[in-house]
């Protein structure tokens, strides 16, 4: 049976991540980048696309299970007839290779266990060759070699293309496994001890966790979302995915399926800020570097999102040998939205580097040359429809969002003219260009019957991407049309409770058929624009509803169904804990909005 996207924890070595499912099963793992091929796809297929299982013998389902410490070290707990066991789940920090690591610890009585490990490359697709060497497995196809090694040994067979092992701990036994991948052209990495590697990652999680400088009532919440955001970073360029995964649906059984395992500019300005509020400059400094490193080059060729290490090609295609989660097909490879045009990305790279600037952190000799010619080429495009935040497949249209965060682009260039004399700008020129964009938009973009921003000029759809508008200043939180927004997205975009992006019935300016689940960024965003206009218990009352939906380790998805009560999307979403950290921090107790 299909497991909840929910049912999931995660593990990972900041260059890579894999889904834990509740059964004890691997799920989902790509090696050795985060965009890299499945060699475990279950979670879009069945179990013969790749998983890796350890549980005791007969059992479906674990007790229950948590992180250690405040880490992302995976401790799941089954209580038997006979005893009660403890698997642990990581993958520590590469030196090299990648490895997966489970250490299954006796805790109780006895348990007989069962190892179950099908190895499929290429999404799945390829069953590898497999041999025995030196007393371990060795898996083999093409490019991709495996290596899987238990200490102390125990039984392994291979059976129907899979490899099983089968053992009994006691009271205090240990038995590891290590799972480790290597180009099949080079020789076998160096083997790792899987104990030293756990005292390692404990301590390298503690070290880094005592980074946080939050001390809110919500910090259990805020460092499980920082860790996450840790853990979806790709550590040799410090680019941040958005998920690990690609194709969990917006809806079951529905075709809005997308891959997530790239970088957004559309999260830096928000990331950057989070990780800033938070005390990690380290980080904040290396996803600006990421930033400005992706985005160099002719300002015609800006995109929306790159790969982890700045890649600009991510061709879309379909994998129509698996079947989707819960038969929610197509599966896509690639993204084809990085072809869109989107106006918003400019706002979002101008006030990240804004950002940075006013935390301390050293510019770039040719950042600002940069922003100059990024506002050259948006001074002439701004006035050009374009797909918008969302990405939608339909046709373009002049997105108010799009338009205020032109306006933010000019409007960060100003400032950073008036705050530091000694950079070459025409300051006179950006003012005319962001009193331009902030006069069209209040004109075109607001519809004075209904006392609102709309999703675009002319129209009388809704988006809640315009809670944005007092969080970036382009309007004070106390305007009336500020007020009059906030109203109208929790009339019109709330579904039990929770925020759409936008409408999806009708005529859908996606262009696409069906519908999603309720945005959980954008609950966050609607929390923030409460609190900002003064409704402080509300902003609140909506946030800690917001908390309660993330499973039990803590993780959120990019969506939340209420009717079943279920996450949906991509798992786990950085720009959902990005807003969890985001609103955490505004609603420090005794604060307002001011």
């Amino acid at each position: 049976m299909t497991q909840r996207i929910d049912d999931y924890a995660l593990i990972g070595d900041l260059q890579t991540a894999a889904l834990v499912g509740r059964d004890g099963s691997i799920d989902w793992l790509c090696l050795p980048r985060f965009d890299s091929a499945a060699c475990f796809a279950a979670l879009l297929g069945d179990e013969e696309n790749g998983h890796w299982r350890i549980a005791p013998t007969g059992a479906t389902r674990c007790t229950h299970r948590k992180y250690a410490e405040n880490s992302l070290v995976l401790e799941t707990y089954w209580e038997t007839r006979t005893g009660t066991v403890k698997v642990v789940d990581f993958m520590p920090q590469r030196d090299k290779a990648p490895d997966v690591m489970r250490i299954v610890e006796g805790v109780s009585g006895t348990v007989e266990m069962s190892s179950v490990l099908r190895l499929r490359f290429d999404y799945g697709s390829i069953v590898p060759w497999v041999r025995r060497t030196d007393g371990h497995r060795v898996a083999v196809a093409g490019p991709d070699s495996v290596w899987l090694r238990s200490e102390p040994p125990v039984k392994t067979w291979g059976q129907q293309f899979s490899t099983c092992s089968s053992f009994t701990v006691a009271e205090g036994e240990k038995v590891a496994f290590v799972l480790t991948w290597h180009p099949s052209h080079e020789p076998r990495p160096a083997l790792v001890d899987p104990f030293d590697a756990l005292e390692h990652s404990l301590t390298d999680w503690r070290e880094w966790v005592a980074r946080c400088t939050y001390e809110g009532p919500y910090r259990d919440a805020v460092l499980r979302s920082l860790i996450t955001l840790k853990a979806l970073t790709y550590a040799p360029t410090g680019g941040i995915v958005a998920a690990p995964t690609t194709s969990l649906p917006e809806e079951l059984g529905g075709v809005r399926n997308w891959d997530y395992r790239s970088c957004w500019l559309r999260d830096s300005t928000l990331t950057l800020a989070a990780l800033l509020s938070a005390g990690y400059v380290e980080e904040a400094e290396a996803w600006r570097d990421w930033l400005l490193r992706a985005v160099a080059g002719d300002p015609a060729d800006l995109q929306i999102m790159y790969g982890p290490a700045g890649e600009r090609r991510l061709p879309e295609m379909t994998v129509p040998w698996l079947r989707g989660y819960a038969d929610s097909a197509p599966v896509r490879i690639g993204n084809a939205a990085v072809d869109q045009f989107q106006l918003d990305v400019y706002g979002e790279v101008m006030d990240s580097l804004y950002r940075a600037r006013q935390a301390g952190i050293p510019p770039e000799r040719h950042a600002w040359k940069l922003q100059l010619s990024l506002l050259g080429f948006l001074e002439s495009t701004w006035r050009e429809p374009d797909e918008g935040l969302w990405e939608v497949r339909g046709a373009r249209r002049h997105f108010v969002h799009s338009k205020v965060m032109a306006w933010v682009a000019a409007d960060r260039a100003v400032r950073t003219l008036e705050e530091d004399p000694s950079l070459s700008g025409d300051v006179v020129r950006w003012r005319t260009l962001r009193d331009e964009i902030h006069a069209e938009v209040c004109a075109k973009g607001y519809d004075p019957d209904r006392n609102t921003f709309t999703q675009s000029y002319g129209s009388r759809e809704l988006d809640a991407a315009t809670l944005l508008i007092p969080v970036v200043g382009f309007l004070p939180p106390d305007d009336p049309r500020v007020v009059g927004t906030v109203e109208a997205v929790r009339a019109e975009l709330t579904h039990e409770g929770y925020v759409r992006r936008y409408s999806t019935e009708g005529g859908s300016v996606d262009g696409l058929p069906g519908s999603e689940g309720t945005f959980l960024v954008c609950s966050f965003w609607l929390a923030d624009a409460l609190w900002l206009t003064g409704r402080v218990d509300e902003a609140r009352e909506l946030f800690e509803r917001l908390l309660a939906l993330r499973n039990d380790v803590g993780l959120l998805a990019e969506e939340y169904d209420p009717v079943s009560r279920r996450q949906l999307g991509n798992y786990p979403q950085a720009f959902s804990h990005v807003g969890l950290v985001g609103t955490a921090l505004a609603l420090r107790p005794d604060e307002a909005a001011g």
